[in-house]
């Protein structure tokens, strides 16, 4: 078995090795666009395609749509149950409706589409608008909605918008905490985790220079998939480039090391979208000092004392522990069977059953063994064992939710 992963791991990591960087950037192209009518029950007529689909990346990213909304046509007023979506307007203006309150948004904007909240667009104007739609599902591929039958046409205006919207507007940019670095890189992060449900993360607004390659950074949780509103030049992900201009979006996966160096013209204008891998999961950088202590306990437990031992751990052992100042977590492990432990060519060995404790310190773990309910706890676990050892460990990460 083990050997079967290794060789599937090489497989695909060889398989990612070898796909050029180019493959990945998509031109934003008009003459490929469908041409659909009454999409969400909207007014009028759309042209639509798809940049990015959800097989693409391993975080739940949906899709990145484009298109353009003819005048006096629109996308109805619907609901997602189970996806987030952010719409994008790269031009001309739109009435948005968010949760049956609709305000007119102008050129270059965002307007995010929070989970359970419903939504709608109408071009109200006689000349197109063009646009992007991000999404983000809560379950890997899951999509879905429910069409209210209203497009908006006609819809009380508010003059200020009573929802969440943002403006790409460069000159709010700042060159301070921009998660890409390099001379002159400005940046401004609209929305933040806070804003979504799902695992969407960030929405960043970037400029970079003329002449400008950025510090290679790192993605480090996450996945991203940027979009250039402007300019030109080469991104290299893990030391394999490939070139983008105008309307092209691309993405990076987890762990990749993304540098981007503008060899154009003028300046390039990137939106990145960033989805982590789980938000759920407590992923934190790598720690300078220890978060905690585990003390690993190893058995040799004979087949008539098994049942004694693991009722022992829960009768004996962990009321013992809960009780302690700096007890954090402890776990009962059985080994497998033999033909389990063959079938994953497990390192052979007579220890079958392990006991791992974790306190807050060594100190406080040391104190432990000083009370007088360890002089119970310890000589009931060891009386039903042939042999027993054990390691201390220092907890430097961890993915506990």
């Amino acid at each position: 078995m083990r050997a079967h992963i290794v060789i599937f791991l090489v497989i695909l990591t060889g398989s990612l090795s070898a796909q050029s960087i180019q493959n990945r950037i998509v031109h934003n192209d008009p003459s490929t666009y469908r041409d659909l009518t009454s999409v969400h029950a909207g007014a009028g007529s759309m042209g639509f395609t798809e940049l990015i689909g959800r097989k693409e990346l391993s975080s739940n990213f949906l899709y990145l749509h484009t298109g353009t909304i003819a005048g006096k046509s629109g996308i109805g007023h619907h609901f997602h149950h189970d996806i987030e979506e952010m719409y994008v307007l790269l031009s001309g203006e739109a009435e948005f409706t968010i949760n049956g309150r609709t305000s007119k948004i102008e050129a270059p904007a965002i307007v995010p589409c929070k989970m359970g909240d419903s939504h709608a667009i109408y071009n109200a104007t006689d000349q197109p608008v063009q646009w992007l739609n991000f999404a983000v599902s809560t379950v890997k591929g899951r999509g879905g909605a429910f069409d209210l039958g209203d497009d908006r046409v006609g819809a009380t205006l508010d003059p200020i918008p009573v929802f969440v919207s943002g403006k790409l507007d460069k000159a709010l940019l700042k060159t301070e905490r921009s998660p890409i670095t390099g001379k002159g890189v400005s940046h401004r992060r609209i929305l933040n985790p806070t804003v979504f449900t799902t695992d969407w993360n960030s929405v960043d607004h970037l400029t970079i220079p003329k002449g400008t390659k950025t510090n290679p950074y790192q993605l480090e949780g996450m996945e991203a998939v940027y979009y250039v509103i402007n300019g030109s030049g080469t991104v290299t992900v893990d030391g394999k480039s490939g070139t983008f201009g105008k309307d092209d979006a691309f993405f990076g996966r987890v762990g990749e090391h993304i540098t981007f160096n503008n060899t154009g013209n003028e300046e390039v204008e990137l939106l990145a979208i960033e989805i982590s891998a789980s938000k759920k999961w407590n992923i934190k950088r790598p720690l300078k000092e220890p978060k905690a202590m585990v003390l690993e306990m190893d058995f040799v437990v004979e087949k008539k004392n098994a049942q004694a031992f693991e009722e022992m751990y829960y009768s004996i052992y962990v009321p013992a522990m809960i009780v302690q100042d700096g007890y954090l977590s402890s776990k009962l492990l059985r080994l497998y069977s033999p033909d389990e432990a063959k079938e994953i060519q497990a390192e052979p060995t007579t220890y079958n059953y392990q006991i791992l404790i974790s306190f807050e310190t060594e100190q406080k773990r040391r104190n432990w063994v000083a009370s007088d309910q360890h002089q119970i706890a310890w000589p009931a676990a060891t009386a039903l064992a042939k042999e027993f050892k054990w390691r201390g460990y220092f907890v430097m990460g961890d993915d506990e939710q």
